[in-house]
């Protein structure tokens, strides 16, 4: 059984985007593809034992690595980020820099902004929506990049095209 995705999208990750302004319709596709690709809307760590947490299946240093060496440069954007962590991973934060990294675990709203933190980070521009071959160009190259197993053609089955009124055929 999986994370009903149109809630998701409605409860989860269109509000956390517009409350960080981070929010466009390609952005939230972005994201949706990404957990439909990376967990399936299921899995909160890597099958196989890996070390990707979350519905997005972020692996710690990644996390570590936007929070030291991205977010404690943007103090707007770091304060919205440490508004939606809990009481522990905030304390994690002031002990080390960084919040504990199974706040992505247990925190949907936290998981989906350091998805959106991620690829804001990259200087490229998001494609347009509804362009899934594009979205799906763009997270491989910025989110599973080259070494990563996933494919481009894996996005594009895995991507949630109902939420959008799109079929296969249109976004193949």
């Amino acid at each position: 059984m999986s994370i009903n995705l149109e809630q998701l999208r409605q409860y989860i990750v269109i509000p956390t985007l517009s409350s960080l302004g981070m929010y466009s319709k390609a952005a939230e596709q972005l994201v949706m593809g990404t957990i439909t690709q990376e967990s399936d809307g299921t899995f909160l760590k890597q099958i196989g034992g890996g070390p990707a947490l979350g519905i997005i299946q972020m692996e710690p240093a990644t996390h570590k690595d936007i929070w030291l060496n991205f977010l404690k440069y943007t103090d707007c954007l770091c304060g919205d980020i440490r508004e939606l962590i809990s009481a522990e991973a905030d304390e994690a934060f002031d002990s080390r820099g960084y919040p504990d990294e199974l706040e992505l675990i247990s925190n949907l709203k936290y998981a989906v902004a350091m998805c959106r933190v991620h690829y804001w980070r990259k200087p490229q521009p998001l494609p347009n929506s509804n362009d899934i071959n594009a979205l799906a160009e763009y997270w491989k190259e910025h989110y599973n990049t080259f070494k990563g197993a996933g494919t481009v053609a894996q996005f594009v089955k895995n991507f949630p095209a109902e939420l959008y009124g799109l079929t296969l055929e249109n976004v193949s």
